[in-house]
C-alpha cells in the first residue's frame, strides 16, 4: 500500500504539485478564518438562573426562591454541579453540565423546569436565564465621556442623562452586533417618575397609599376597539390614555368629594428622580461615570467580535449619534491582548522556521534538499489551520504554541526521506534502476521507522489529549495541534517530498558536511569510550538519574502557568453593611492609590452590581481594572508582578478591606469554573451560619501560618444589619387591619413600588409611589409613619409592629443544595501542591469539625488533583502503547525493553532545566 502511494504520487507528480499549491492558498484562507482569542476558553458548560426578589433578605431569598428552584433542577440530564448565591433581593443559581452537553439544549431543559416551578414563586418574582456567555465573554468595556469632562465630578443629572444614552442608544446598537450576547450597563442613575405622597395631605383627603398606587396603574393605558366600517373603508378604533409625563400623572383622579375631584397632585409631589441604584462606576478616582461591558456569545471569535464592536463604536463617535457630544471611550479591549498573544506566537514560529532552515542547510549541505524539506515546513502549518477550522479549534497561545513546539518535529520525516533519496540517487549509475524506482525504494527503506517515530511522538501527547475539565480545555488544543501537524507532515514526507525529489534532486557522492563530520568525530570518540567503559557509563547514568530524582521535590508542583494579561484587577471587599455612597467614596481614594503606582495608566472600578441580574456583586465589593502603560514606561527591571505587589502594598493602607489581586480573564474564569476567585478554596459545609463563620475563621488563621499564603479572605456571610418590622397580629386585629396593609407601608411608602411605566417615545421609565425622604430617612421617622385603619383613624406603625435593628446574614452560599462558606487563599512563591498538602495536615490537626460539618478543597488545586489522578492512569497506558509500537517495529521484546529502559534517563535534562530556570 505504501509503495503504491509513493509510486502514484511520483507518476502523477504534476497533479501533486498543483494540489500542493492549491492547498497552500486554501491554507492561507483558513488562517484568516480561524476563531482567534488569547487563551482557550476553559469555562464549563453552565446555565445561570438569576432571580430578583426586591426587598427580601438572603434567608427569605433562599427559602422562597432558591430552594424551590434547586429542587426543580435536581435530576437534569448531564447536571454535574449546582451552586447558588443568595443576597438581599437576589438569587443566582449556577448549573454546571458535562462538557458533552449542548449549552442550548441545557438552557431548554432549564426553561422547562422553570415553567414548572413558576407557580411556587412569590408574587412579582420571575427567574430569568443569564446570557449565553463564558468567563472569556467580557471582551470590551467602555465609558461615556465628553471632551470637556476634565477632572471635575459629574452631577447626578449628568450621570442620569448619560445612563439614558447608554441604555437607549449605545446598548441597542452594540447588542445588535453578531456575536454579542449582552451589554451590561454600569453606573449612573436610572430615571424614574416619582409620586412622593404627603401623609398629612393624604390624611386630609382621606386617601390611602393603595388608592394612589392603584389609580396610577389603572390610568395609564391605551386600548383597542376593533374596527369601524366607513363606506368602502374602515377605521381602526383606539383609546389613548397613556400618561405623557409629570403633568398627566398629577392630573389622575383619586376620588371625588362632594362633586370635586381629588387629584394625585393634591396629595403628592410628582417629580422626576432616579431608581434606588445598586452599583456605580468610578473612573480614575475623580468622578463617577457611566459605561458598559460587551459580553461575547459563547464560542465566538474574540478578535472578530471586538473588531465589529470597534467599528460600530467608531461609527457612533464619528456620526455624533450620542447627545451632548458624548463619546464612547474604551478602557478594556480584548483585541490588544489577542494581538499581543498572536504576535508572540507568530514571532516564535518565524524564528523557529528560520532556525530550522539554517540547521537544515548546515546539516544537509545541499540547497535543493533544503528547499524540499522547507516545502513541507511551509505547507504543514497551513494545512493544520484547515483542519483546525473543520474541527473547531481556535487559534490561541496554546494551539499556536503547539505549532511552535512542533516546528522541528515537522521536518523529521522529510529530512530522513530526502537524505536517503539523495544518497541513493548518488549510486544511480551502478544500480540500473530508474529514478522513480530509486525514489520508491528510498522511501520504502525509511518509511516504517519514520511512521513509528511519528506515531510514538503523537502517543506522547495522548495524556494531554485525554485530560478533562479546565485542564483539558487548556492543554488539549496544544496536544491536538501538534498531533495534527505531525500527521500532516508525515503524509507530506511520504508524498510531496518524493515528488519534489524527482524534480530537484540530482544525487551526489556520499559525504558529510563539515558540521556533521565535526560532530561525528567527537561523538564517535565519546561512543568508543562509553563502550569501552560500560560499567562506568551505566553507573554514571544511574547516579545522574538518582540525583535528578532528589531534585524533583524541590521543583514543587503547579497547575496552569499564569498568563500575563497586561491589566490588573485589585478586587476590594469591604464590610457588608456599608452604603453604596460610602463605598463609592472609598473607591475614589483606592483609585488614587492605584494610580500613584508607577506603570499604571488608568483605573476604572465597577462598584456593586451592573444592570445584568447575573452580576451578583454587592455594594461592598469592587472590581477595578488597572490598565498598564507600555513596558518602556515601567520602572527599570519591573515586571507585572512588581506592579501588582506595589498596588497591593498601597491598598493595604485602607482599613477593613480584603484585597485579592487578579487579572480580568483569570478573575472571571476562576469565578465561573469553581465559583471562587482564588488558587485554593477551603469549603466548609454545614447548616448553621454562625458555626460556619467560626470554622472558616479558624481555617483562615491556620492558613495564615503556612508559608506562601497571601490574600486570605473569608466569604462574608455576616455583618449585614436589618431594620426589622415584625407585624403584631393581635394589634392589627384590634384595629381591623390585615398584614397586607402593613406590607403596603413597607413596600410602597418606604421602599417605593413601581406602579406603571411612562413612555417617552421609544423609551420607558418606571413610575413609583413612595414617601418623601424626610418621612423615611431614619428609624424614628419610620416608627412614626401613620397607618390608616378601616374606620378612618391613623395609628403609628410602631403600635402595630415591633421595629428594631437586627444583625443578619449578608449572603448565603449553597453548593449541591447544602449551605457552605469558603476560605479563599492565593499562593505566592511556593508550589500549589506542597502548600495544600501542608494546609490539609494543619487543618486536620487544629480544626475540630462538629458532627454534620465537613470540608472540601477547591479552586485551582481541585483541578490539579483531578489532572494528576488522571495522568497516573493514562501515562502508564501511553508507555505500554509505545512499547507495543516498538515491538511491532523490531519484532523483539528485548529491543523494545531496551529502548523503554532508556526513557527515564531522558528526563534528566528536563528536570535539571526546570531546576536551573526556577520553574
Amino acid at each position: 500500500m505504501l509503495k503504491s502511494l509513493v509510486e502514484a504520487a511520483i507518476k502523477q507528480r504534476l497533479v501533486v504539485c498543483v494540489l500542493a499549491v492549491v492547498l497552500f492558498f486554501f491554507g492561507l484562507r483558513a488562517a484568516t478564518k480561524l476563531s482567534v482569542d488569547a487563551f482557550p476558553d476553559v469555562t464549563n458548560v453552565q446555565v445561570q438562573i438569576a432571580t430578583e426578589a426586591t426587598g427580601r433578605s438572603p434567608e427569605e431569598v433562599e427559602r422562597f426562591v432558591t430552594v424551590p428552584v434547586e429542587m426543580a433542577m435536581t435530576g437534569l440530564p448531564g447536571l454535574e454541579e449546582m451552586r447558588s448565591l443568595n443576597k438581599a433581593g437576589l438569587s443566582l443559581i449556577t448549573l454546571v453540565f458535562t462538557d458533552a452537553t449542548d449549552v442550548y439544549f441545557a438552557r431548554q431543559l432549564v426553561m422547562e423546569r422553570l415553567i414548572e416551578v413558576a407557580g411556587r414563586m412569590p408574587e412579582g418574582v420571575t427567574p430569568v436565564l443569564g446570557p449565553v456567555s463564558t468567563g472569556l465573554g467580557e471582551v470590551y468595556q467602555y465609558t461615556l465621556d465628553r471632551a470637556d469632562d476634565g477632572k471635575r465630578a459629574l452631577t447626578t443629572e449628568e450621570l442620569s442623562e448619560r445612563r439614558i444614552a447608554q441604555d437607549w442608544v449605545v446598548r441597542p446598537l452594540l447588542r445588535s452586533i453578531p456575536g454579542v450576547a449582552e451589554i451590561n450597563s454600569q453606573g449612573g442613575f436610572v430615571r424614574q417618575y416619582q409620586v412622593l405622597v404627603n401623609p398629612d395631605r393624604m390624611r386630609h383627603y382621606q386617601v390611602t397609599l393603595q388608592q394612589v398606587y392603584q389609580s396610577l396603574a389603572r390610568n395609564n393605558a391605551n386600548s383597542g376597539g376593533g374596527v369601524l366600517p366607513h363606506y368602502a373603508e374602515q377605521y381602526l378604533i383606539r383609546g389613548v390614555g397613556l400618561a405623557r409625563g409629570v403633568e398627566d400623572i398629577g392630573s389622575i383622579v383619586l376620588k371625588e368629594v362632594s362633586g370635586t375631584p381629588v387629584y394625585v397632585r393634591d396629595v403628592a409631589n410628582v417629580t422626576i428622580g432616579h431608581e434606588v441604584r445598586q452599583g456605580a462606576l468610578v473612573k480614575n478616582g475623580e468622578t463617577e461615570s457611566v459605561g458598559g461591558i460587551v459580553m461575547m456569545m459563547r464560542g465566538g471569535n474574540a478578535k472578530e467580535v471586538v473588531s465589529r464592536v470597534k467599528a460600530r463604536v467608531a461609527e457612533i463617535n464619528e456620526r455624533g449619534m450620542l447627545p451632548g457630544k458624548l463619546q464612547i471611550v474604551p478602557y478594556y479591549d480584548r483585541s490588544e491582548l489577542v494581538d499581543s498573544a498572536l504576535w508572540t506566537v507568530t514571532k516564535v514560529l518565524l524564528e523557529g522556521v528560520v532556525l530550522v532552515v539554517i540547521v537544515l542547510f548546515l546539516f544537509l549541505g545541499d540547497v535543493r534538499s533544503s528547499v524540499i524539506v522547507l516545502a513541507t515546513l511551509v505547507l504543514t502549518p497551513l494545512m493544520t489551520f484547515m483542519v483546525m477550522n473543520q474541527v473547531g479549534l481556535s487559534a490561541n497561545l496554546m494551539s499556536l504554541g503547539g505549532l511552535a513546539i512542533a516546528i522541528g518535529l515537522m521536518v523529521d520525516g522529510s529530512v530522513v526521506v530526502v537524505e536517503n533519496a539523495f544518497e541513493r540517487l548518488g549510486h544511480r549509475d551502478t544500480s540500473g534502476m530508474t529514478k522513480t524506482e530509486i525514489l520508491v525504494k528510498a522511501v520504502q527503506e525509511v518509511a516504517t521507522p519514520v511512521i513509528v517515530g511519528v506515531g510514538i511522538i503523537i502517543l506522547v501527547f495522548l495524556p494531554l489529549m485525554t485530560l478533562t475539565g479546565m485542564e483539558g480545555k487548556m492543554f488539549a488544543p496544544l496536544a491536538f495541534t501538534i498531533s495534527i501537524a505531525l500527521a500532516i507532515s508525515l503524509f507530506l514526507s511520504l508524498t510531496l517530498s518524493p515528488v519534489l525529489s524527482s524534480y530537484l534532486l540530482k544525487g551526489g557522492a556520499e559525504h558529510d558536511t563539515w558540521l556533521i563530520a565535526f560532530m561525528k568525530r567527537h561523538y564517535l570518540r565519546m561512543l568508543h569510550w562509553a563502550l569501552d567503559n560500560s560499567r562506568k557509563t551505566v553507573i554514571g547514568a544511574v547516579v545522574a538519574f538518582m540525583a535528578t530524582v532528589a531534585i524533583v521535590p524541590l521543583l514543587g508542583t503547579s497547575f496552569i502557568p499564569e498568563m500575563k494579561e497586561g491589566s490588573i484587577v485589585p478586587a476590594l471587599d469591604r464590610v457588608p453593611n456599608i452604603s453604596l455612597e460610602e463605598s463609592v467614596k472609598l473607591e475614589m481614594e483606592a483609585n488614587k492609590l492605584v494610580l500613584s503606582v508607577p506603570g499604571v495608566k488608568s483605573v476604572v472600578s465597577g462598584v456593586g452590581r451592573g444592570e445584568s441580574p447575573a452580576d451578583p456583586q454587592g455594594q461592598n465589593e469592587s472590581t477595578p481594572i488597572a490598565s498598564l502603560k507600555d513596558r518602556d514606561e515601567w520602572p527599570d527591571g519591573w515586571t507585572q508582578d512588581d506592579i501588582a505587589n506595589a498596588i497591593r502594598d498601597k491598598l493595604k493602607a485602607i482599613p477593613g478591606v480584603q484585597i485579592v489581586m487578579a487579572q480580568p480573564i483569570s478573575d472571571r474564569v476562576d469565578e465561573m469554573v469553581s465559583g471562587v476567585r482564588s488558587d485554593v478554596a477551603v469549603k466548609v459545609f454545614g447548616d448553621d451560619l454562625d458555626k460556619l463563620r467560626d470554622l472558616a475563621g479558624e481555617i483562615a488563621r491556620v492558613a495564615g501560618g503556612i508559608k506562601g499564603s497571601q490574600d486570605i479572605r473569608i466569604e462574608r456571610i455576616s455583618g449585614q444589619q436589618y431594620l426589622s418590622i415584625e407585624i403584631d397580629r393581635q394589634a392589627i386585629a384590634r384595629y381591623g387591619l390585615n398584614a397586607s396593609d402593613i406590607h403596603d407601608i413597607i413596600e410602597i411608602a418606604i421602599g417605593g413600588k413601581r406602579a406603571t411605566d411612562i413612555f417617552e417615545g421609544e423609551r420607558r421609565f418606571a413610575a413609583a409611589v413612595r414617601l418623601p425622604e424626610e418621612f423615611r430617612d431614619n428609624v424614628q421617622a419610620i416608627r412614626q409613619l401613620l397607618v390608616a385603619t378601616p374606620n378612618g383613624a391613623q395609628v403609628p406603625l410602631q403600635s402595630v409592629a415591633k421595629i428594631e435593628v437586627t444583625d443578619g446574614p449578608a449572603q448565603i452560599s449553597r453548593e449541591m443544595a447544602k449551605r457552605r462558606v469558603v476560605v479563599m487563599i492565593n499562593v505566592k512563591d511556593r508550589d500549589l501542591g506542597g502548600f495544600v498538602a501542608e494546609l490539609q495536615q494543619a487543618a486536620q490537626s487544629k480544626v475540630k469539625l462538629p458532627e454534620g460539618y465537613y470540608l472540601e478543597w477547591g479552586g485551582q488545586f481541585q483541578n490539579m488533583e483531578r489532572a494528576m489522578g488522571h495522568l497516573k492512569i493514562i501515562v502508564p497506558v501511553t508507555i505500554a502503547a509505545i512499547f507495543f509500537l516498538l515491538f511491532l517495529l523490531f519484532n523483539s521484546v528485548r529491543f523494545a525493553t531496551l529502548i523503554i529502559t532508556v526513557l527515564p534517563f531522558a528526563s534528566i535534562g528536563g528536570i535539571i532545566g526546570l531546576f536551573v530556570t526556577g520553574e
